[in-house]
């Protein structure tokens, strides 16, 4: 992959279908283009668009991943609850395992992410279904 993940037929969701944006504001995914866009060298596999709660981020936090505290000096304002955010599919897997998942965008979740967390479960927690 280039990087940029324009024109990549494997930035494709959960569904096969082209990868829908995540989050703009905050800025977020692997290339902070908006989108879960991955490639080889994103070991994290930030694959995942999920909408931060309270619970989640305290949740992240207790394991060492604090995602609320602002980092200006890389760019990061920290995020709150309502934020979507490409989250490392394992961490989601770590939550859901722990029953404190956050809701997912299947159309912005990357098909990456399968490797790590079951449709099934990732389904149940979509906000983006009928």
């Amino acid at each position: 992959m280039d990087g940029s993940g324009s024109g990549d037929n494997s930035q494709l969701n959960v569904f096969g279908e082209p990868l829908a944006d995540c989050s703009h504001s905050p800025k977020t995914g692997w290339f902070r283009s908006g989108c879960c866009e991955t490639d080889a060298a994103d070991h994290g596999s930030h694959t995942v668009c999920a909408v931060m709660t309270d619970e989640f981020l305290a949740f992240s936090r207790s394991r060492g991943n604090d995602l609320s505290t602002p980092h200006p000096e890389y760019g990061f304002p920290g995020l709150k609850a309502g934020d979507r955010w490409c989250l490392c599919a394992a961490r989601w897997q770590e939550a859901f395992v722990a029953g404190r998942a956050p809701k997912v965008h299947l159309k912005a979740t990357h098909r990456r992410a399968l490797e790590v967390c079951a449709l099934a479960d990732l389904k149940n927690h979509a906000i983006d279904l009928v």
